[in-house]
């Protein structure tokens, strides 16, 4: 059996593997419009927290129940309230923002570039948009709203970021016997929109982890980000099929490398005459 293909999809010659075929280059304009808008959106409600909220219980505002509430706290380190115990521990923890900002905002060109699955790129996004929050906050919020601790030897790098989101699952004294922790006080974090994003990101990627890198490896899954234009083929034109035997593949070398079959000898083509004339 003899099957007449059009290869439309060759590059130098060589056949494209069909992963790379579906991976197409991405523009990673739309992925940055969402981390925009997540940071626009972040940094409008901690403004209007800080501009119409009073600290501590004082300002609390029950939104479901008692278990979610708006509750104003100044956080001086990481999220959740975790804090570097050191004298610049503030200033390394806002530099080391400042770099991991960039390098997750690379890092997205980079899968866009070579065709990462959506899922991944919209997770990215949502990470990007979480540090770029926070990173605003710790480095303009001890200027402009003046927010630095006391004693910071400049309010630059040094501000404070404004968490409000507080699930009010359970507090208490934990346990003695538990390590550590045993005997302190407990009370679910506080935390703002900026810190929902890195944390709904990053969980993406871990749930779905096998769907946006199992399924394909970078030899074979995604375009190459350098050297010649991946998506530059060669097109065969639809007027002149190419023949493909299914019967016998070892006769295809010239079709899949893109080059012209073989030809048939004399006799050979005098004895497929005859057998059609047979037929």
């Amino acid at each position: 059996m003899t099957v007449r293909l059009c290869l439309c999809c060759l590059h130098r010659g060589q056949p494209i593997g069909w992963p790379a075929f579906f991976m197409i280059r991405k523009n990673p304009f739309r992925f940055f419009l969402l981390a925009l808008t997540l940071i626009a959106i972040d940094q409008g409600v901690k403004l209007a927290v800080h501009q119409y909220m009073a600290p501590g219980f004082a300002g609390q505002i029950k939104v479901t129940g008692d278990w979610l509430k708006l509750h104003y706290v100044l956080n001086p380190g990481m999220a959740f309230g975790m804090q570097l115990g050191h004298e610049y521990g503030k200033l390394l923890l806002s530099v080391f923002r400042l770099f991991a900002m960039f390098g997750i905002g690379y890092y997205l060109v980079y899968l866009a570039h070579r065709g990462a699955p959506n899922g991944l790129l919209w997770a990215m996004a949502m990470i990007l948009a979480g540090a770029v929050g926070n990173v605003i906050d710790s480095t303009f919020y001890g200027v402009f709203l003046d927010n630095a601790p006391y004693g910071s030897p400049t309010p630059w790098f040094h501000g404070q970021v404004i968490d409000m989101i507080f699930v009010d699952v359970w507090e208490g004294f934990i346990p003695e016997w538990v390590p550590v922790w045993g005997g302190q006080y407990y009370s679910t974090p506080i935390f703002n929109i900026a810190d929902s994003c890195i944390f709904i990101g990053v969980c993406l990627i871990l749930f779905f982890q096998r769907r946006f890198f199992g399924e394909q490896s970078v030899e074979e899954g995604m375009l190459p980000i350098s050297g010649p234009d991946a998506t530059e083929a060669a097109v065969v034109p639809a007027s002149e099929p190419v023949d493909y035997n299914i019967e016998n593949p070892d006769t295809n070398a010239g079709v899949v490398e893109g080059s012209e079959p073989e030809p048939h000898s004399a006799s050979e083509s005098i004895s497929q005459e005859e057998r059609k004339a047979e037929e």
